[in-house]
């Protein structure tokens, strides 16, 4: 066997150690980029569709006061006292639009214009705190 036949394998040098892993952290940093776009686009749309439901259930509101309005009472609105209405407009399944409005013919005033939460607040007792005193060994 002679010097052309012996096989040896290629010298890693560190300028190429050091290229592999700049390679390897791009590749990281890139993945990151691409799940932090992903999330913004996630999160930008549940903001843009909570933002049309708002609006839709304005308009229904806004369409209910225009009937007040007029002197007609829509179904599902309540008359709580002389020329006080109050209904509400659901927003999602855990948001509604809570309306009381005063009418005198002509005349009109909001007395309430509020999104309201209606889901079921449940409280979380399962912490374990210090009460303050020395523990007991």
């Amino acid at each position: 066997m002679g010097e052309k036949d012996r096989f040896s394998p290629p010298a890693v040098g560190g300028s190429s150690l050091l290229v592999i892993f700049a390679v390897l952290c791009l590749t990281v940093f890139a993945l990151l980029g691409l799940s932090s776009v992903q999330a913004g686009g996630r999160l930008s749309d549940a903001s843009a569709q909570a933002v049309t439901a708002y609006y839709e259930a304005d308009c229904r509101a806004e369409e209910i006061l225009s009937s007040l309005r007029q002197g007609t009472v829509p179904e599902g609105v309540e008359q709580e006292e002389d020329g006080v209405y109050a209904y509400t407009c659901p927003i999602s399944d855990t948001q509604t639009l809570e309306v009381r409005v005063r009418v005198d013919g002509a005349d009109w005033k909001v007395l309430r214009w509020q999104a309201v939460s209606t889901a079921q607040w449940e409280a979380d007792e399962s912490l374990d705190l210090w009460d303050g005193g020395v523990p007991m060994n």
